[in-house]
């Protein structure tokens, strides 16, 4: 959807300010924000969420998100694998990110996937699942939630029952992630999902890309008026992504917080807010779709800017910032009385 406006209506995580400290007492060159997660070493709590795969033009989009991710050291996801491993479409798309030493791969599959939609529907199992990891030489499996976008798609899935027990099935057997694609997660949900051997979460909640309004364009497109409708209607459903972050750190899990980072300064709030990692996609799928040198200036501006927050913080390290004070306003506040 690029070239087309999908953003929510509102950005949550400028409601959330963390306070300046005009003496910061270290030095900018001392700062570092290397960090570990899920036992693997990344330079900065940096995670560019799965976006792409399984058209053609994906492949070249992959390569320069892989590549860049492994020569500045950041963790990294692919799209949804439904094509490749149930399909056979374009599996290259996804496999050149094995090409490279990437510190942390997520495969990635929807949970419609993982239950019969219909009679005779294939459902990905513990052999496709393994064929999804393997593709690209996955860490860990993500299995996305979203169930919203399927609600907007003509031809959506529209069967939930029965999920959260064979993502337990699938999580007794590989180390998984649970992701929203925008729409957040709740503590309630989150807490379900730990207790289903579940390894972390990405909570994608709302502010940042709409998948409703992303499905909604594309009922448009063809023709499907009450769909269209459906997206337009729900374009800024969700829990926002700050407040999301929030309720699933009390899990005790760790959380990439996702949906509208935009920045490094959005990368900064989230890791105050007590988010082990921050996820990006949109601004870095713009700059991949134009070039390698492009991802990879997009990615290094991230990781600076997350410095100068740090440094404005008096913030040396990770652990530092996560004790840094912040204040939420805005739209944001309400919900802390949830």
């Amino acid at each position: 959807m690029l070239g087309r406006d999908v953003e929510g209506h509102y950005r949550y995580w400028n409601d959330v300010q963390l306070v300046h400290r005009a003496l910061p007492e270290i030095d900018f060159a001392d700062i570092d924000p290397s960090t570990t997660l899920l036992g693997r070493r990344l330079a900065a709590p940096l995670v560019i969420t799965g976006m792409t795969g399984g058209f053609p033009d994906a492949a070249k989009i992959n390569e320069n998100l892989a590549r860049a991710a492994a020569e500045l050291g950041v963790a990294m996801g692919v799209g949804s694998e439904r094509a490749a491993v149930l399909k056979g479409q374009y599996p290259e798309s996804y496999a050149c990110v094995a090409r490279y030493d990437v510190p942390l791969k997520f495969a990635n599959i929807g949970a419609p996937q993982i239950i019969p939609q219909a009679p005779g529907d294939p459902v990905v199992g513990p052999d496709l699942v393994r064929s999804a990891m393997e593709l690209i030489h996955a860490d860990l499996l993500a299995i996305h939630l979203n169930f919203l976008q399927e609600m907007v798609q003509p031809e959506g899935d529209r069967r939930a029952r029965g999920s959260l027990d064979r993502i337990g099935e699938l999580a007794a057997t590989f180390p998984v992630l649970v992701k929203e694609t925008g729409a957040g997660i709740s503590r309630e949900v989150a807490e379900s999902l730990r207790d289903r051997k579940v390894r972390a979460f990405d909570v994608s909640g709302t502010g940042g890309t709409s998948f409703a309004a992303v499905e909604h364009y594309r009922a448009l497109d063809q023709g499907a008026e009450r769909e269209a409708r459906v997206g337009k209607t729900f374009w800024d459903w969700g829990i926002p992504s700050p407040v999301s972050v929030l309720e699933v750190v009390g899990v005790g899990l760790p959380v990439i917080a996702s949906g509208g980072i935009r920045s490094g300064l959005d990368v900064a709030r989230a890791i105050a807010l007590g988010a082990s990692a921050a996820g990006t996609a949109g601004g870095v799928l713009k700059a991949a779709a134009a070039g390698y040198a492009e991802t990879r200036r997009e990615l290094e501006t991230i990781v600076h800017e997350l410095k100068v927050a740090m440094f404005l913080t008096g913030s040396r390290t990770l652990a530092e910032l996560q004790k840094a004070p912040y204040v939420i306003t805005g739209e944001t506040r309400p919900w802390l009385r949830r």
